[in-house]
Formats: structure tokens, sequence, C-alpha cells
């Protein structure tokens, strides 16, 4: 099965993406890490104002078949984070580069996401195709 990735976004292995538009990175998780989790039962993220860092976990998503950490693409100050999904987790599967959304970030240096993949070489990575 093929799936969607904005050519907008940079990707990591680890299933999270980055839009970046000026100082500002949303952050989410991709359709093939929604499809691999299956139904999402439980998410976890931190407060706004809180910082996270590049590598670092920020968070936990937990489906009926495992539980994952959420990994920051990039460093910066948490804005914004969707708390329609802390009461519904379940829609992050309805539109993971949308309204799925997990956190909006003011960043520092944008060159942090110059290593992350493009949507072709994540796809390649994740669908061999």
């Amino acid at each position: 099965m093929a799936f969607e990735y904005p050519e907008e976004l940079k990707y990591l292995d680890t299933h999270e993406y980055v839009r970046l538009e000026g100082d500002i990175a949303t952050i989410g998780i991709t359709a093939f890490a929604v499809d691999q989790l299956g139904d999402i039962v439980f998410l976890e993220l931190p407060e706004v104002g809180d910082g996270i860092a590049k590598g670092d976990s920020f968070g936990t998503i937990e489906s009926v078949k495992a539980v994952e950490e959420l990994n920051a693409p990039i460093t910066g100050i948490i804005i914004e984070r969707n708390d329609i999904l802390i009461d519904a987790p379940e829609q992050v599967a309805d539109d993971p580069y949308g309204e799925g959304w997990l956190l909006k970030v003011r960043i520092d240096d944008p060159s942090e996401i110059d290593d992350a993949m493009t949507a072709d070489e994540y796809s390649l990575q994740v669908e061999g195709s």
C-alpha cells in the first residue's frame, strides 16, 4: 500500500515529520507510522511553553499494539499543542499531515532539519519503492 508523503515536509527515520514555516515547525507522525501503530488509544504530549531538543523524546503515542516514543526533529519552545488529540487520539489517523499534527514549535536553528529526509527518501526507506 502506498502512503502519501507531502513533498514540502521533512521526515525522520523514527517516522516524525516537520513542516517549516518561517521560525515555526509543525511536528506530527507520518501516515506510515499511523498504519503501523493501528488503533491509537492514548497520546502524551508536553505542555505549551516547554522546550524540546532535537533527538530527545517529547512524548508517547500508544496503540492497542504498542507504545512508541515521539522524537523531536528540531529544538525549540512549544507554542501550541493539539489538545483535541489528547482527548481523541484516534483522530491522528484521520489526517496525519493536516488536523492530526501534534506540536507547533518556535525554533532557533532551521538548519537542524537539513539532515532530515525528503519525501522520496523517506518513502524509499519505509516502502522500498
